[in-house]
């Protein structure tokens, strides 16, 4: 099973958007899959209230510092990452992600949870 399936996975079984997202990374990491489930845990439904950054993209941009990061800013990387999960969701904000104010579902959980895994996934090729 791919890395963006075994997330969706992982998303069905108990897991927020962010956890599902490094969870999905353990066997590149050198740190479990319990700790990446913890360092998660905060980051669902948009940091816990729909308002704030998508767990999948806050999962995503951790997993670029772990596997880019080497002393020197990343930023601009960052910003390449944000940008195409928005070309790919829509947006980057969880209650716009998902219609709370316009009743209009732009990318449903497991379609983020997807391109999460997907902006990153070449960092760890």
């Amino acid at each position: 099973m791919n890395k963006k399936e075994y997330a969706v996975e992982l998303k069905h079984n108990g897991y927020n958007c962010a956890q599902a997202v490094l969870c999905a990374f353990a066997g590149d990491l050198s740190v479990s899959e319990e700790k990446l489930k913890q360092m998660g845990a905060a980051f669902g439904v948009g940091m816990g209230c729909m308002e704030s950054t998508c767990g999948a993209l806050c999962a995503a941009q951790m997993l670029l510092g772990l596997a880019a990061y080497d002393g020197k800013p990343i930023l601009r990387d960052a910003a390449r990452l944000h940008q195409e999960f928005v070309s790919l969701c829509g947006a980057s904000i969880c209650k716009d992600l998902k219609g709370r104010d316009t009743g209009v579902v732009i990318c449903e959980c497991d379609d983020c949870v997807r391109h999460g895994v997907e902006i990153v996934e070449d960092k760890f090729s």
